[in-house]
């Protein structure tokens, strides 16, 4: 029999249930959250030496080791790790132009939660991170003093997530992800994402929720080290290739697990017309 780190897994992930309001959640305080979430059991395959493509199948694994010594460092995650990021995703995409989210979100399992962080524990439901409007927004946004916006903004761009983990081998609330050729358009929900926390100006945004469909392919790469990369498609402005790829937290039932620490950064990317 394979080990738990190896095999397929069954475990249980939240979709967005039936709901007759707009669906939304908060950052912190989830008490506030308008979300019918239903749990769904799936089997969550490993994708560890299969060879998914990003631009196939929405996400792809991707050696990647990082000069930066403490991700804890604020100010070295936002000069270094940005630089390191956007030129990752120059390389894997072969765009002409890439703008990283300076910095990234620190995540923590819940056994060693970091409360004293905004949006600092794994997510709890299936979801993309932009509805279609927020990214084509930030997508504009992103251009507005670029001298060359107004021939990025007349090209293709799309928008993609990056996550590494920071702890050994194997986490405990890993992150899988739904291949995007198993999803259906009529499976995302347009819901609002509310960043709150202590100190700051509230941040609201179009998000996208998941119904459940049976059709879906759940997939999660077993062993991940900080050297690696996992990189995944939120949206593209091309609606002929491969759009969104959906995504979560899972409980690992390795009992050996150890606590996960992660991070995740956000990047688009933009082919001159």
């Amino acid at each position: 029999m394979a080990s738990l780190a190896s095999r397929t897994i069954e475990a249980e992930i939240n979709y967005l249930g039936p709901m007759d309001s707009m669906p939304y959640f908060y950052a912190q305080d989830h008490e506030r959250d308008n979300l019918a979430l239903e749990s769904h059991r799936v089997m969550i395959a490993d994708a560890r030496g299969r060879g998914f493509a990003l631009e196939r199948d929405g996400f792809e694994l991707v050696p990647h080791a990082s000069a930066v010594a403490d991700f804890n460092d604020a100010e070295e995650v936002r000069e270094l790790y940005t630089a390191e990021i956007e030129t990752l995703i120059h390389a894997v995409t072969g765009a002409d132009h890439v703008v990283v989210t300076p910095g990234g979100v620190l995540r923590f399992s819940t056994r060693t939660p970091r409360p004293e962080l905004v949006n600092s524990l794994p997510a709890g439901f299936a979801h993309i991170d932009y509805s279609r409007a927020a990214f084509d927004a930030f997508a504009a946004r992103n251009l507005a003093d670029h001298p060359d916006g107004e021939a990025l903004r007349g090209g293709r761009y799309a928008a993609y997530n990056i996550w590494r983990v920071l702890t050994a081998p194997p986490q405990d609330m890993p992150l899988t992800v739904c291949a995007a050729p198993s999803m259906a358009d009529s499976d995302r929900i347009e819901g609002e994402a509310r960043i709150d926390g202590d100190g700051i100006d509230e941040i609201r945004f179009g998000s996208s929720l998941i119904r459940p469909n049976p059709a879906h392919r759940w997939y999660w790469f077993s062993g991940m080290t900080p050297d690696e990369a996992l990189i995944f498609k939120a949206f593209d402005s091309d609606l002929e290739r491969v759009q969104g790829c959906p995504h979560t937290a899972f409980q690992n039932p390795d009992p050996d697990a150890n606590p996960r620490s992660s991070i995740e950064t956000r990047a688009f990317a933009y082919w001159r017309d």
